[in-house]
């Protein structure tokens, strides 16, 4: 140990003295102190160690918060002359001694010569525990925070007069919120007044955090008794009737048996392997053992070995419910003050109340960036779809492409707020430009060929997967988000929501405003409409159909490429992205409505607030929720075939 530590650790032995002033020294010194218990000191065991330190405690020397920590840390040697010292270095050979109480050098001695105090991490835990009463007065604060998360794992009946001096003096205000807690669990749990600790529950009760929970469940733990009558004295939790509920008729009276109260039962189960161990000449109590064959037998060998005094008397089940009949099966509390369990379990129902409440606030804000993924997902599906009735599998693809965009343009742009910045347009005109080239080489040829456009895409969708793994390889790559995203919004201890699901909802309100401006506001938006409600009919208006084909499929595609950025910054982006939303997309649509935002909004909503509902139900089973949606989409659309806001024209007829 250095020598700066040791006087540093020496001069602020007078603030961590209680009070926190420096005074005379009035007693016998240090090391006085410490050889008056110098063989529980260096003997020091978790069962013996208690008095050594009660003792130091109680002398009042300044320099013992000092001497503790010191020995806690095994930073304690006895010298030659048995005085306990410090070491300037311990890696050296000779030592340097120091003063254990000033610091000063004593002289030098060899390893062999000096005894070095190792106490185990019992001990080191009880040393800890005195401290903590130091600590508490101690001028900084994360040392006040430390000891009050010392006191609250190995809480003791002697630190309730420490936390309440300390919560008297106590001015910072995260640290008293700190010792009010714990001095709220202290009172709980070691308090004499029963009216003391039913405040102090009662004080619980606009809380939610998980440490109000578990300080009261403790209280309502119970234990499960057997006896003739129902005794006075006890807390009793509840009165439980054998055969019924979580008390099977056998496992009450194996109770009975285990309290002495009846006789063993044995089962007729279980006479075969009792009779063979009492097998003697081929006879079992006089019945040969070729006829036990039958139950009725081998209740015969047993009544006769049982007469013999050989076996315990057979128990039939009429003695077992006359057993079961006369006695009383409860559980009792083991805390014994029904005041205190009454109040607990009154307080708990509550706390458990506003935990549930808060639990659907939480799942409603994880459904609804759920509902932002699958909108931004689908919303250029559906445009293309309701426009062009082309089933397009390779939608998934472009939000890989859109993923895998934003990936470069980190690799360049070492800035991530920048490298989104550039992202999301850049992601947009490169998915524009291949929906435009897809639409021009493929799609156009296949229009009203439905089948063919169907396989034509996914094909498409399988050679983009493998252009792109043969570029970037197999491996995820990583899109990582601006600092700003990192982490997550906390209202409380069960509601939060990561801020990148709350940029998503904010980008697909965005494109929600844009899109529905775009189309009810714009020339092209009158065209698109136009078309997708009677393409002829616009035509002879002057519309170019196929010119509105092109750039709505590359609207659809940009659009995409948007959400494959957005979508990439918190899943993995790999060539199999796409394929994990591709399913939804087209779930959205055909449940909201094809070729219209607002269906595609609504689709959206309940798709994704199902799902979650669902996962919530069986949280184990992610996949199940992913089949159980399937179905309820093949259930929908049996009797709503044109999803919840069905679009009149082409889109419908189709």
């Amino acid at each position: 140990m250095k020598i700066i530590d040791i006087l540093t650790r020496l001069a602020l032995v007078a603030a961590l003295a209680v009070g926190g002033a420096a005074t005379a020294q009035t007693g016998p010194s240090l090391q006085t102190v410490l050889d008056e218990n110098r063989e529980l000191i260096v003997d020091a065991s978790r069962r013996t160690v208690q008095g050594a330190l009660d003792a130091l405690v109680a002398s009042g020397q300044e320099g013992i918060p000092a001497f503790l920590e010191s020995w806690q840390a095994r930073e304690v040697y006895v010298a030659p002359d048995g005085a306990f010292v410090l070491v300037q270095d311990e890696d050296a050979d000779p030592y340097t001694l120091l003063d254990i109480e000033t610091g000063d050098v004593l002289g030098t001695a060899g390893k062999r010569e000096v005894e070095h105090l190792r106490p185990n991490r019992g001990v080191q835990n009880l040393i800890g525990a005195a401290l903590v009463q130091f600590q508490l007065s101690s001028p900084d604060a994360q040392t006040r925070l430390a000891a009050l998360d010392a006191i609250d794992r190995s809480p003791d009946e002697s630190q309730l007069p420490l936390l309440r001096a300390m919560i008297a003096a106590e001015q910072d205000p995260d640290v008293l919120a700190t010792a009010q807690n714990v001095l709220t669990s202290l009172t709980i749990a070691y308090a004499e007044d029963d009216g003391e600790r039913v405040a102090a529950i009662e004080g619980l009760g606009g809380r939610i955090d998980v440490a109000a929970r578990a300080t009261l469940n403790p209280l309502l733990a119970t234990r499960r008794a057997v006896a003739e009558a129902l005794p006075e004295d006890t807390n009793i939790a509840e009165v439980l009737q054998p055969g019924t509920g979580d008390l099977p008729r056998m496992e009450a009276y194996q109770m009975l048996v285990e309290a002495d109260l009846a006789p063993a039962f044995t089962a007729t189960s279980d006479l075969r392997a009792i009779l063979t161990d009492h097998i003697v000449d081929d006879m079992v109590g006089g019945v040969p053992v070729r006829l036990l064959d039958t139950d009725a037998a081998r209740f015969e060998a047993y009544a006769a070995l049982a007469a013999e005094g050989t076996l315990p008397p057979l128990v039939t089940e009429a003695q077992v419910d006359a057993a079961l009949a006369s006695h009383v099966f409860f559980d009792q509390y083991r805390e014994p003050s029904k005041a205190v369990t009454d109040a607990a379990s009154e307080t708990l129902a509550g706390i458990n109340t506003r935990v549930g409440a808060l639990e659907i606030v939480d799942l409603s804000l994880d459904g609804l960036s759920l509902v932002s993924i699958y909108f931004l997902a689908a919303i250029g599906l559906a445009i293309t779809f309701g426009v062009m009735g082309v089933i397009n599998m390779a939608h998934g693809e472009f939000i890989m492409m859109g993923a895998y965009t934003g990936y470069l343009v980190q690799a360049i742009v070492p800035d991530y707020t920048i490298a989104l910045v550039i992202a999301l347009p850049l992601a947009f005109v490169v998915t524009f430009g291949a929906g435009v080239g897809m639409e021009r080489l493929v799609i156009r040829k296949l229009y009203h060929r439905p089948l063919e456009t169907l396989l034509a895409t996914f094909g498409i969708s399988i050679a983009l997967q493998q252009i792109v793994r043969q570029v970037f390889g197999a491996q995820a790559r990583p899109l990582t988000p601006p600092d700003w995203l990192a982490g997550s919004l906390d209202f409380n201890d069960v509601v939060s929501i990561s801020y990148i699901r709350i940029a998503i909802f904010a980008l697909g309100l965005v494109f929600f405003v844009l899109l529905w401006l775009i189309l009810n506001r714009t020339r092209l938006g009158l065209e698109v409409r136009a078309v997708t409600q009677n393409p002829a009919m616009a035509s002879s208006m002057g519309i170019n159909p196929d010119r509105i084909n092109m750039l709505t499929f590359g609207l659809g595609s940009g659009i995409a490429g948007i959400a494959g950025v957005a979508i990439g910054l918190f899943a993995q982006v790999t060539p199999e992205l796409g394929t994990n939303y591709i399913v939804q997309s087209f779930m959205t649509v055909v449940v909201g409505g094809v070729g219209n935002i607002f269906g595609t909004l609504a689709g959206a909503s309940l798709i994704g607030f199902l799902q979650k509902g669902i996962e919530w139900l069986n949280p184990s089973n992610t996949l199940a929720a992913q089949t159980y949606m399937i179905l309820f989409v093949i259930l929908f659309i049996q009797f709503r075939p044109r999803g919840i806001i069905a679009l009149k024209g082409r889109a419908a007829g189709d």
